[in-house]
């Protein structure tokens, strides 16, 4: 299969839904993120961030109920909701209302700063039979079924999806996200300091660019939240998918020049995004 290679240039020749004067949050789209735990409440608050700042136009966040009012605090732009917990702070189930959210939103994500277990994926499962469109990252991976529109696992969380080793992705990574995604039904973002991006009909497309520093805490949380926020204003998986790797490594190029290699944050990832979006809908030069 020949792989296309993408970066920001590439983006222009595959526009998003346009932006109309007249559009309102509702036009682009709510995104639901049911992530974080009494330990992780982060990662509900990256994705989420995320996802605004890529442009979706309304944010609901349930994550387990006793960070909830800290994560409200720290997200006011976001109607945020709790959830029963685990003794160990992990979120226990979905409420009645967060089904409800699933159903209204036009994109969901689950997964970031939850535990890989048996309750994320009926968690993940529920969430999926209700949902539009729904993004699987981190410890929900493992629920990826058709109806799932994208999964985002870096090379340990496919071994574990796959049951193989580490080091059979490492060999063949985009013969394996191929596989993957015809035989799940599903987009696949395989992420790595390549990260392959694949199709359930078979196209595959591969971005190289970016920066170490992007090797960092919560930085896949903000890609998940990308990919989401896309979803929810119109773009298609794949499409969403491409774009968020993009920008994403667009971001952390742009983070290196400006800071040094490594040693930037997460949540400073997303801050580039809606400059870097601009900037692809006009076509500028090749970056990442």
């Amino acid at each position: 299969m020949r792989a296309t290679e993408i970066h920001l240039s590439f983006l222009r020749r595959w526009p998003l839904p346009e932006l109309r004067e007249d559009e309102s949050k509702e036009d682009r789209g709510r995104v639901l993120i049911v992530a974080g735990s009494r330990e992780v409440p982060g990662a509900a608050l990256l994705a989420a961030r995320a996802a605004l700042r890529v442009g979706a136009g309304k944010l609901h966040v349930a994550t387990a109920a006793d960070v909830a009012p800290a994560v409200a605090i720290a997200m006011p732009e976001a109607r945020v909701s709790g959830l029963p917990t685990t003794p160990a702070g992990e979120i226990a189930d979905l409420s009645e209302a967060a089904l409800a959210a699933a159903g209204s939103s036009a994109a969901v994500l689950s997964g970031p700063g939850m535990e890989v277990s048996e309750t994320t994926a009926n968690i993940a499962r529920a969430l999926a039979s209700r949902a539009r469109a729904v993004v699987f990252d981190a410890a929900a991976i493992s629920a990826a079924s058709r109806g799932t529109c994208v999964i985002t696992p870096h090379f340990g969380e496919m071994a574990r999806l796959c049951d193989c080793s580490k080091e059979a992705i490492e060999r063949a990574p985009d013969a394996i996200a191929i596989e993957v995604a015809r035989d799940r039904g599903v987009v696949v973002a395989l992420k790595s300091a390549t990260t392959y991006v694949a199709s359930p009909h078979g196209a595959l497309w591969v971005h190289r660019g970016g920066s170490i520093g992007l090797g960092t805490s919560g930085s896949g949380d903000v890609l998940a939240g990308l990919i989401a926020g896309l979803i929810a204003q119109g773009a298609a998986a794949d499409q969403a998918a491409v774009w968020a790797v993009v920008l994403h490594g667009s971001a952390g190029t742009a983070l290196s020049a400006r800071m040094g290699l490594v040693g930037y944050l997460a949540r400073e990832i997303a801050d580039e995004i809606p400059a870097l979006r601009e900037r692809s809908r006009h076509g500028a030069g090749r970056t990442g």
